[in-house]
C-alpha cells in the first residue's frame, strides 16, 4: 500500500478530485432543476427527463473546457520546463496527458449519451403535451403563446403536420436539435475511430476524423442558443403555483394568478470552453509558424530492418534528451503530423530521428527517400517541437533502469549519446552514476544501427575506468533456426556474433523479478528510475515490478517508473 501511495498517490488525488467535481455538478443541477420552484410547471410538461437532461450538461460543459489542455504540447512542455524546479512526482503527472485525455473523453461520451436519451423523452413529451394527450394543466401551458401579455413554456409550436412526424421535424429544424444531432454524429466517428485497432492499422482514419472536434465545438458553441428548456419568470403580481396550478381557467382574470411567464436560460457553455478553444488556437499558430520555418537535411541514411535516419537542421533549434517532434511531409499530407523521439544528443549541432516502416505514411516517406538521388536533399519536412517526455528526467536519478522494445530503443540512443559527450568533456553536472539498459528484438538486423553507439560508449567506458557505469541487455525474442546454427558455431568468440560487442545477446525475455532484485541488491540506498519506452502489456508488468521491489524505508532503494506516451 505504501509502495502504491508512492507511486500513484499524487495521480489518484488528481483523478479522486475530478471525479468530485462531476459528481458535485451533477448532484447540484440535477437537484437544482428537480426542486427549484421555478421549474415547477416545466417539470409537470417533462417530469424527472429534466433534471436527467440538465445535469449531464452541466458535467458535460465541465469536461469540455479539459479535453483540449492535455492536447496543448506546448503548454505542457512550458508547464514542464515550469515545474523543473519541483518534484519529479508533479510532472510525470503531464506525462500522463494523453490517459487523461481519454478519461475525459468518456465522461464526454457517457454524460452525452444521458443528456441526448433525456432530451429524446423530453421532445416526446412535449409533443404530447400539445396534441393534449395529459392532463388540463399539461394542454393549458402548450398553448401558452409568445404574445404581449405571454410567454411560451412548450418549445413545440406546429400543429398542422402529422403529430407522429412533429417530434423528427422540431430535432432537425430548430438551433438546439440540429446542432444536437451534429454534435453527436461527430463524437460518435471521433470515438469510434479512436479504438485502437483503427489507430495502430489506420493512423489516417483516426487524424481525419479526430478533426471533426472543430465541429463538435462549434455546434457546442451555439447548441444552447435555442433556449429550449424554459423557466418561470417573476411577475408583477406574482403568480403563485401552489395556488393556481389548478385553476388553469382562471389565469388572467383573477389578480392571484396572472398569466405564467417564461423564459430560456441564458446560453452558458460558450463561457466554459472559450479560454482553452483560445489556448488551442494559440497553440495551432505556433505550429504553424514551427511549420514554415527551413528545415534542411544533413544526412539521409537507410538502415537495416527498413529504418529510416534523417539527421535535420533547423535554425534556432534546441532540445534535451528523450524528447520528441512532430513531422510533416506536404509531398504525402499537408495535414498529418506524426511523432518520433529524436535520437541525437543536444551537444550535436543537429536533430536525428529514426523512423521504422509501419503504415501508410512511413511507407511512402520511405519511398520517396529510396528514390532520391544521391546527396540530394529530401522532401519539404515540416517540424514541430520538441516536446518534453518522462526520458528528460532520466539526468536527475542517480541510478535508472532503461528499457527500449524495438524502435522504442529512440529515446535512449539520445540518451547514451548525451552521456558519452557529457564523459567526453568532463562535465561536473552529471549526477548519474550507474545506468541499466535492457533492448529487447524480435530480429537480428534491428540491432545492427545501434550497435555501434554501444561500441563506442563501451570503450570510452573502459578508458576511463568507468566499466561498471554502463550495464547493458540485449535480449533477441525471435530467431530461426539458421541464427541458432550460426550462435552455436561462434559461441565461444571474445565478442557476440549479432551485434559484435563485447555483451553477449541473451535469447528470450528477461526475468524481470530476477533483473529487479539485482539492481536492487548492487543499488541498496538509491532512487532508481524506470524508464520505458514500448508496449503497454511491457509497462503494466515494469510498473507491478517497480512496486514490488520498492522499499517502503525511505533510506533504501525505490523504484519510480516512467513511460513515454504519445
Amino acid at each position: 500500500m505504501a509502495n502504491c501511495i508512492i507511486n500513484h498517490g499524487l495521480t489518484s488525488f488528481i483523478l479522486v478530485v475530478w471525479m468530485a467535481i462531476n459528481i458535485f455538478l451533477f448532484l447540484w443541477f440535477y437537484f437544482f432543476y428537480d426542486l427549484g420552484e421555478q421549474f415547477y410547471y416545466t417539470r409537470h410538461l417533462l417530469g424527472s427527463a429534466l433534471a436527467w437532461a440538465r445535469a449531464p450538461a452541466a458535467v458535460l460543459n465541465f469536461n469540455c473546457l479539459l479535453i483540449l489542455l492535455p492536447v496543448c504540447r506546448n503548454l505542457l512542455s512550458l508547464i514542464r520546463g515550469s515545474f523543473m524546479c519541483c518534484g519529479r512526482t508533479m510532472r510525470k503527472q503531464l506525462d500522463k496527458n494523453l490517459s487523461f485525455h481519454k478519461l475525459v473523453a468518456y465522461m464526454i461520451a457517457l454524460m452525452t449519451a444521458v443528456h441526448m436519451i433525456a432530451h429524446l423523452l423530453n421532445v416526446e413529451w412535449y409533443n404530447n403535451s400539445r396534441q393534449g394527450v395529459y392532463d388540463k394543466l399539461s394542454t393549458a401551458l402548450s398553448n401558452l403563446e409568445d404574445t404581449d401579455n405571454t410567454t411560451y413554456l412548450n418549445p413545440i409550436r406546429i400543429t398542422d403536420i402529422d403529430p407522429q412526424q412533429i417530434p423528427t421535424y422540431f430535432v432537425f429544424t430548430t438551433i438546439a436539435g440540429l446542432t444536437g444531432v451534429i454534435i453527436t454524429l461527430a463524437l460518435i466517428l471521433i470515438i469510434t475511430s479512436s479504438m485502437e485497432v483503427i489507430r495502430r492499422n489506420y493512423f489516417e482514419v483516426f487524424w481525419y476524423t479526430h478533426h471533426l472536434f472543430i465541429i463538435f465545438f462549434a455546434g457546442l458553441v451555439f447548441h444552447g442558443a435555442g433556449r429550449i428548456v424554459r423557466s418561470q419568470q417573476t411577475t408583477t403580481p406574482p403568480h403563485n403555483v401552489t395556488f393556481c396550478k389548478d385553476r388553469s381557467d382562471e389565469w388572467g382574470r383573477i389578480p392571484e394568478c396572472p398569466l405564467p411567464q417564461f423564459a430560456g436560460g441564458f446560453p452558458q457553455t460558450w463561457m466554459w470552453v472559450i479560454g482553452p478553444m483560445i489556448l488551442y488556437i494559440c497553440e495551432r499558430l505556433l505550429r504553424f509558424i514551427r511549420y514554415m520555418q527551413r528545415v534542411t537535411y544533413r544526412k539521409i541514411v537507410m538502415r537495416p530492418s527498413k529504418v529510416l535516419e534523417l539527421q535535420l537542421v533547423k535554425s534556432g533549434f534546441k532540445m534535451e534528451v528523450g524528447q520528441y517532434v512532430f513531422l510533416n511531409c506536404p509531398a504525402i499530407s499537408q495535414l498529418e503530423w506524426h511523432p518520433f523521439t529524436m535520437t541525437s544528443a543536444p551537444e550535436e549541432d543537429f536533430f536525428s530521428v529514426h523512423i521504422r516502416s509501419a503504415g501508410d505514411w512511413t511507407d511512402k516517406l520511405i519511398d520517396i527517400v529510396q528514390q532520391l538521388p544521391e546527396g540530394a536533399q529530401g522532401p519539404k519536412m515540416g517540424v514541430d517541437g520538441p516536446f518534453g517526455t518522462a526520458s528528460e528526467d532520466v539526468f536527475d536519478y542517480e541510478v535508472s533502469m532503461l528499457v527500449g522494445a524495438g524502435i522504442g530503443v529512440t529515446p535512449f540512443a539520445s540518451i547514451l549519446k548525451s552521456i558519452w559527450y557529457k564523459f567526453k568533456d568532463s562535465n561536473p553536472k552529471l549526477r548519474t552514476r550507474k545506468i541499466y539498459f535492457y533492448w529487447l528484438c524480435r530480429e537480428t538486423h534491428a540491432f545492427e544501427w545501434f550497435a555501434d553507439l554501444l561500441q563506442v560508449l563501451e570503450k570510452e567506458m573502459e578508458e576511463r575506468g568507468m566499466g561498471n557505469f554502463l550495464t547493458y541487455k540485449l535480449y533477441l525474442t525471435g530467431w530461426d533456426q539458421s541464427t541458432a546454427n550460426h550462435v552455436k558455431v561462434r559461441f565461444d568468440e571474445d565478442t557476440d556474433v549479432v551485434t559484435g560487442l563485447k555483451q553477449k545477446t541473451q535469447y528470450g525475455r528477461p526475468i524481470w523479478d530476477k533483473e529487479f532484485e539485482q539492481v536492487r541488491k548492487e543499488n541498496p540506498t538509491s532512487v532508481v528510475g524506470t524508464f520505458l519506452c514500448g508496449p503497454a502489456a511491457l509497462a503494466k508488468v515494469l510498473e507491478k515490478k517497480c512496486a514490488k521491489f520498492s522499499d517502503v524505508d525511505p533510506r533504501k532503494t525505490k523504484f519510480y517508473f516512467n513511460k513515454e506516451n504519445f
